[in-house]
């Protein structure tokens, strides 16, 4: 051999063998690739049908850029791979964050799409106990996760206020005790605030959220209150709450309010006005959630209800209004985008639950029920409500933490979320970002597992991972986006 004819030899560029990958095509043509470790790329269908062929040279930029994400076989980094999945899956490790306390099934309002099994204002045996919320706290504090989350929910809760002021201030006490990280969050419709409540829950660092479904009409429509204004008292103790968070005092942290919409389908076609409103109330961030047809939403979901693509387009309209509202210098994020940027560009886990691999039930959080009864979580509590306790895992009464988290339920949960596991999903492009819930395809596909070709919640969930990789294409939004979730 030549000198000449070996320096040809080692100037041919070498072709890709590919590691695992999955790859989507989206309408504009292009495709969406992805792995395992979370990293992603955006090809052209020409780009893509080089790569898989293995027809991408060495000495090209995209093949430096498929290597360096992990596509290229030979130029795989392996600690940064194994690096890159451990840091997403890091959650696996912690045991259950969040612990949510049902303080009582009643409640002033008859919201058209209750998930919570209130019963009304003066039913009674409905109520938690001190000793069963004491109980609860105690149990909370067994979990091995180093920070624990106690929210406490209803019904409305504030209608048992003197457990309520007991428990947070036992949490508060056991956690120095036990030297450990204690969040304490409420959610309440407002109707029952006083300034005196709202004094000792700022004191005691309880974080607040509430609902807000859009303007007066459409947040009334809603959420039913035949005691008044349900949307008037939302937005009085919004502003309340927002100015003592503004007014910070060194004793303790004031936390911003926050709240959560729930998306009906008298929502839609109204997503400015709903983002507008938002902005009024001097919210910073908006949860576009589309509505589950779990407890009183399923009886009524012909009448509130609405299809995957409804939601996406109503989604898609709500996003783009907001990123045209960010570029004016208007400061409002969309929390689902948040929380699947967060997994997409930063390759983290943002504490969201319902997308996890496998999904939050039992080993992210535990719901206890006002008797005491635990389930894998709040929506698996509501199809008990409804008499069908396939999602209970015991009682903070009788049972150990450790036969609580080892229970057939929480195993059974655990296994059919496993995105691995899931047909459809395993081969999916978003799968690295995507999480199933197995009572949504429990009460819609009677089946933990569902069917996902099927199955609405995965359709609706395809179409905002589309919307979003559709965005990132475009510089000046993407440069929006990832500033959302900037570190």
């Amino acid at each position: 051999m030549t000198p000449k004819t070996a320096v040809k030899k080692a100037a041919k560029p070498r072709s890709a063998g590919l590691s695992h990958f999955t790859f989507r095509r989206l309408a504009d043509g292009s495709v969406i690739i992805s792995n395992d470790a979370g990293f992603s790329a955006d090809l052209t269908a020409a780009e893509f049908s080089r790569f898989a062929s293995g027809g991408l040279g060495s000495g090209e930029p995209l093949y430096r850029e498929l290597a360096g994400k992990g596509f290229v076989r030979e130029m795989t980094d392996f600690e940064g791979y194994a690096a890159a999945c451990s840091k997403k899956n890091a959650f696996l490790s912690s045991g259950p964050g969040l612990h949510i306390l049902v303080l009582t099934l009643r409640c002033n309002h008859k919201c058209l799409y209750c998930q919570s099994s209130a019963v009304g204002e003066r039913g009674g045996g409905a109520d938690m106990s001190r000793a069963v919320a004491r109980k609860s706290v105690d149990f909370a504090l067994k979990s091995t996760n180093p920070g624990v989350t106690i929210e406490f929910q209803g019904g409305e809760p504030l209608l048992n206020w003197s457990v309520l002021k007991d428990a947070v201030l036992y949490a508060r006490r056991r956690g120095k005790e036990l030297n450990r990280e204690v969040r304490l969050a409420l959610v309440s419709n407002f109707s029952l605030m006083t300034e005196e409540k709202a004094s000792f829950l700022l004191e005691n660092e309880v974080s607040i959220c509430t609902s807000l479904d859009g303007p007066a009409d459409l947040h009334n429509r809603n959420r039913i209150f035949t005691g008044g204004n349900s949307h008037a008292q939302t937005v009085r103790w919004l502003k309340y709450f927002t100015a003592r968070a503004a007014a910070q005092v060194a004793e303790y942290r004031i936390f911003n309010p926050s709240a959560l919409l729930t998306v009906s389908k008298y929502s839609l076609g109204r997503e400015k006005e709903i983002v507008d409103e938002y902005v009024r109330r001097g919210l910073t961030d908006i949860f576009v959630r589309p509505l589950a047809p779990i407890g009183y939403a399923k009886k009524l979901w012909p009448q509130i209800g609405y299809s995957a693509a409804e939601f996406a387009r109503f989604y898609s309209d709500s996003l783009d209004y907001i990123l045209k509202l960010n570029a004016a210098g208007k400061t409002i994020r969309e929390r689902n985008a948040v929380v699947m940027l967060e997994k997409i560009v930063n390759g983290g886990d943002p504490g969201y639950l319902d997308m996890r691999c496998p999904c939050g039930a039992a080993i992210g959080q535990v719901a206890y029920n006002y008797n005491g009864d635990l389930y894998t979580c709040d929506e698996g509590r509501m199809v008990g409500w409804l008499g069908d306790d396939l999602f209970k895992i015991g009682n903070v009464m009788r049972d150990s933490y450790r036969d609580v988290i080892l229970s057939p339920a929480s195993r059974a949960c655990a296994a059919a979320s496993s995105l691995d596991a899931q047909p459809q999903c395993s081969r999916c492009a978003y799968k690295p970002y995507c999480g199933v819930c197995p009572v949504y395809n429990y009460e819609t596909q009677g089946s933990l597992w569902g069917e996902m070709p099927s199955n609405a919640r995965c359709a609706l969930s395809m179409a905002l991972f589309d919307t979003l990789f559709g965005l990132l294409k475009k510089p000046a939004l993407a440069a929006i986006l990832k500033g959302w979730v900037a570190k």
